[in-house]
């Protein structure tokens, strides 16, 4: 699926996502049920972040999920950005509530309100605390994973004695999202600013990492926010510091969230379904047997040997003698997305081998039964930097460099169109006004992803106006 049709993406997306059996519809909109394989690769997200997490001084808090609505009113720009997403709790055991009551989109506020008790000195700081919660933005169009009314995520929220340290801060988290998600998920980034219109309601300043999708859409894969003193002065989050006055904090935002299990089927899936990259496969191996296996018990002796080899090497490996035909078994998990699939039957016991299927390629390949345990656990690797290569590679084939006017741009949309091709990302200059921004957005629906620490080429005159460019800023349509 190199060139994925853009009209039939989505119902590529929904179908897979759904013969994967990751998740179900509930009844309340926007919102869906983890089944297991779907919760396990959250897990396996999660265990590696958490483990970075922990390993740069954060430790794990747990805050309430209801804000009341006063909390929203103290810092101006937050309540503005979040007020249309906010569902309201107005009464509780069947009497009204002096206070209209929030389901968390964000724990900024609430954060800050406790942090204002909790931080009264120098020695307090740095505060550096990271949240696993569910939180709520009541979506009008929604996308099981990539965008649902709850969604599930991790915040960090951390508290400085100034602006160096805040900002080393952020751009220490931005740094492990994005080693987390290319080294675990597979899936290139580019890491740079957000513009001002993107930024998170309430920050001095955003960074996030962008991915592309195979429908050339850009996915927000994670995003850090220098807050500044915003939210120290509209919470009075002060300390007294080492000359004895007292001085508002620096506070850090950073979140990434289940919208990743989106991203993952986005990037490597393929016209059979689910791909997964072997490092958060919930089973990274199947064994099957196939031919009369039944009336050999010598296959399944050695199917079983070598399940219990591999979990002995810590691989998440699953067998299955169930009833149905080598055929079905073998188009079921590739729709799971398994990286791995072995083989082995009457013939292959014979000749001292099994056959190994590896999920992104076309062919099986015969391998000896002494080394098999060597020769999965080599291939998981190589799958895992296959996976990374050919997502790398597509998003270089559709990320064009050489659109410097709007024609330019409007031109290449109707040629992407006319073709049934995916526009793609476009690099572009922008002069920093607001209007050029906003114009590029209502002609074309492509929106400003971030400003590239590191862009493939330098842009001298903005994509809208043509006036010298302040910035280098990557264009796209996104989820």
């Amino acid at each position: 699926m190199s060139q994925q049709k853009p009209n039939n993406f989505s119902k590529w997306y929904l179908d897979t996502i759904q013969k994967a059996d990751l998740f179900d519809y509930t009844p309340v909109r926007g919102c869906i049920a983890f089944k297991p394989d779907g919760y396990e690769i959250w897990e396996h997200i999660q265990e590696e972040m958490d483990k970075r997490f922990k390993e740069t001084g954060h430790r794990n808090a747990y805050f309430p999920m209801l804000i009341p609505e006063s909390f929203f009113q103290k810092e101006k720009d937050h309540i503005e950005g979040f007020s249309p997403e906010l569902p309201w709790i107005t009464e509780a055991a069947g009497e009204k509530l002096e206070e209209r009551l929030a389901l968390r989109p964000t724990s900024e506020t609430m954060i800050g309100h406790l942090y204002s008790d909790w931080i009264k000195s120098y020695r307090d700081l740095p505060v550096l605390i990271n949240q696993w919660a569910n939180v709520f933005r009541w979506e009008k169009k929604t996308l099981p994973f990539i965008r649902t009314s709850e969604f599930l995520w991790q915040e960090g929220h951390t508290a400085h004695v100034d602006e160096e340290d805040a900002r080393k801060e952020t751009m220490q988290m931005l740094a492990i999202y994005k080693e987390v998600v290319e080294g675990l998920l597979a899936i290139p980034v580019y890491d740079g600013q957000k513009t001002p219109s993107e930024r998170f309601a309430g920050a001095v300043d955003t960074f996030s990492i962008e991915a592309m999708m195979k429908d050339g859409k850009a996915v927000q894969a994670g995003t850090s926010h220098y807050l500044g003193t915003k939210f120290a002065e509209a919470f009075d989050i002060k300390y007294l510091n080492k000359e004895n006055k007292h001085t508002f904090v620096h506070t850090t935002s950073w979140g990434t969230s289940t919208r990743l299990i989106g991203s993952v089927i986005m990037v490597h899936g393929d016209e059979q379904g689910l791909v997964l990259p072997p490092k958060i496969a919930p089973a990274q191996v199947v064994l099957i047997p196939v031919g009369p296996w039944k009336k050999n018990p010598a296959i399944m002796e050695k199917l079983d040997e070598i399940f219990a080899a591999l979990k002995a090497e810590g691989i998440r490996v699953r067998l299955d003698d169930s009833d149905q035909s080598p055929g079905f078994k073998f188009n079921e998990w590739e729709l799971k997305g398994v990286p791995v699939r072995i083989e082995l039957g009457p013939r292959d016991l014979d000749q001292n081998q099994c056959l190994m299927k590896a999920r992104d390629l076309g062919d099986k390949v015969a391998v000896p039964l002494e080394s098999i345990i060597d020769s999965i656990k080599k291939e998981l690797e190589t799958m895992q930097t296959r996976l990374f290569d050919k997502a790398k590679a597509f998003r270089s084939e559709n990320s064009h460099t050489h659109i410097d006017t709007m024609d330019q741009l409007e031109q290449h949309i109707a040629e992407s169109e006319l073709n049934e091709t995916i526009p793609g990302w476009i690099l572009a200059g922008w002069c920093g006004e607001d209007a050029c921004e906003e114009s590029v957005k209502e002609k074309t629906k492509f929106t400003t992803r971030n400003i590239p620490f590191n862009p493939p080429a330098t842009k001298h005159t903005c994509i809208h106006c043509g006036k010298e460019a302040k910035h280098t800023v990557w264009f796209a349509r996104a989820y």
